[in-house]
């Protein structure tokens, strides 16, 4: 089965290899952005932050349409999300496959990002997988590229357009690209596209091109290479007078350029790049961008690395010029990325984020598939450099509480969660091959909201019963934290003998990978014998009770 990542199965850092430490502070000539930045512990923010720390999402999955196969990309227009992956039914959420509602849906389908139904009236089938989607700036068209060679039966030879106000294929745009599409950006006249192609129309290309968004014809003028490997993600710089590129390369146009760089739209002639955020490959093991998305003056890519502690992360630059702004080093491959205003979301398999002064490798390793981060650096590089790095204690995001959790999925038989994200300021949309969210079956596609449209019911997780020991006339309760996917900060109510009124409170902020030990000390209780639970509560209302405690004597 053909996937789209060709890659084998993921697991950086679990190899037993030494890691040689190259990185420099500012190594070679490589750019950094100069920025005041305001220190932040991590995982601080939440659906109710602190003042001056951007909110999240919630954790709450939302009602949303299955699919039974994988999502690899997804675009968002109005309040429209366009899928595309390798699967072939749709089905209601809260149902198992084969449901009386299920329905066909080739490779490519549509459902409301606020409602989660799905749109009855876009269907369309593609012949092989959808690799990428994106929108036209004026959001009139959705482009899809892929390995299909037909749409609805008619040649299409993997790149196709849609209209979105009628949902209907746009006929006469139909390059003939002759190898996969894996990136796409767009003007209003022209689509620039990248994948592992080498003719377009007939014509000479090196895994770049551009066409005319009125018939697909070449546009001879722009013709950049990328000289040694794939192209994966492509974004239009500000004022769409660059195209950035992200991928596999070592070099665009003769000119080493590792991983990222940009060339002018106008002519595709080599634009400048002054930052190296992906570390140049050495032998079979190296890293590549798997996203770049575009807000206002900076760009954020995504990474992935193919050896142990190759760069995985995630990074910012400017959009012109490519000076870096910041570099979260977190290891485990992330696939897509997200900016929305003060807050960048993302999609991977993260297992050591030591970067960001967060959560550690852990014997065996275990996986967090969503994160959320500041937009702004907040503070420096906490660990060591990832393998053949530039750069050495450079700036970081805060890394934010969102911790909602998927399951890996077998469909590719790379066991990931999800491997899109799109979204809005209020809603965001996950889309892969996860079967469950927060333990509950929900395969392929979900969504989350703020707090103000969000069900907010993602509570304390479960913890054990206190322990009460009694000296001096005094009984001193203690417990462990427990912790809560979208709020940091819990407040533990101590209730004696079954009461429901606390006795005393405790607030504390915890996180899945730092869960403090507490203890309150009562110094009221009655001479006699006493138990105590300990309710947790969240900002939101909710609680969770534990068991009692064992009995403990006051003397």
């Amino acid at each position: 089965m053909s996937t789209r990542r060709n890659r084998r199965t993921h697991r950086s850092g679990m190899s037993g290899r030494g890691v040689r430490r190259t990185g420099a502070a500012l190594a070679g000539g490589a750019a950094l952005l100069g920025a005041a930045f305001v220190p932040v512990g991590s995982a601080t923010a939440d659906t109710a932050p602190p003042a001056g720390t951007p909110a999240t999402m919630s954790a709450d999955a939302l009602p949303t349409w299955q699919v039974d196969g994988v999502v690899w990309s997804m675009a968002t227009v109005g309040d429209t999300v366009y899928a595309t992956g390798n699967f072939s039914k749709a089905r209601p959420p809260g149902t198992k496959p084969g449901n009386a509602k299920e329905v066909t849906r080739q490779n490519l389908l549509a459902f409301s990002l606020s409602t989660g139904n799905l749109v009855t009236s876009f269907n369309h089938r593609l012949n092989g997988q959808g690799l990428r989607v994106v929108a036209s700036p004026d959001g009139k068209r959705v482009y899809v590229g892929g390995e299909f060679t037909t749409v609805d039966g008619k040649p299409h030879s993997r790149l196709a357009a849609f209209d979105t106000k009628t949902g209907k294929l746009v006929d006469a745009f139909k390059p003939v690209v002759s190898n996969k599409v894996r990136a796409i950006a767009a003007t209003g006249s022209t689509v620039y596209f990248g994948g592992n192609f080498f003719h377009v129309n007939g014509k000479a290309r090196t895994r770049l091109a551009a066409v005319r968004a009125a018939d697909g014809a070449n546009i001879d003028s722009w013709r950049p290479t990328a000289d040694d490997d794939e192209v994966f993600a492509l974004a239009l710089g500000p004022g769409g007078k660059t195209v950035l590129v992200g991928g596999r390369f070592q070099t665009l146009d003769g000119q080493k350029r590792v991983g990222v760089g940009a060339v002018h739209a106008s002519n595709g002639a080599l634009a400048p790049w002054r930052s190296r955020p992906i570390p140049a490959r050495e032998g079979d093991e190296f890293s590549y961008v798997t996203d770049l998305q575009v807000q206002g003056d900076t760009v954020f890519g995504a990474a992935d690395g193919e050896g142990h502690h190759w760069f995985d992360g995630r990074f910012a630059a400017k959009a012109d010029g490519g000076d870096l702004v910041w570099l979260d080093n977190c290891y485990g491959a992330t696939y897509s990325i997200l900016p929305l205003g003060k807050t960048v979301y993302s999609v991977s398999h993260a297992h050591d984020c030591t970067s960001l002064g967060a959560f550690r490798e852990t014997t065996p390793p275990t996986w967090h598939r969503t994160l959320a981060e500041t937009a702004v650096p907040t503070g420096r590089d906490r660990g060591e450099p990832s393998e053949n790095s530039e750069y050495r204690k450079q700036p970081t995001p805060t890394l934010l509480h969102w911790f909602p959790t998927l399951a890996s999925g077998t469909f590719t038989k790379q066991y990931q969660g999800a491997w899109a994200i799109t979204g809005n300021a209020n809603i965001v949309a996950l889309g892969g091959e996860f079967p469950s969210v927060n333990g509950k079956a929900q395969q392929g596609l979900v969504r989350f909201a703020v707090r103000a449209k969000a069900p907010n019911k993602a509570g304390p997780r479960a913890m054990g019963a206190p322990r009460a020991s009694s000296s001096y006339g005094r009984i001193t309760v203690r417990w462990t934290a427990t912790w809560d996917m979208d709020n940091a900060a819990l407040t533990y109510e101590v209730l004696r003998d079954g009461a429901t009124k606390p006795i005393g409170k405790v607030t504390r902020t915890s996180t899945f990978w730092q869960t403090p030990s507490l203890s309150f000390t009562d110094t009221s209780a009655p001479k006699g014998s006493h138990t105590y639970k300990i309710r947790v509560r969240d900002a939101l209302g909710n609680t969770y009770t534990t068991a009692a405690s064992k009995a403990v004597k006051r003397r």
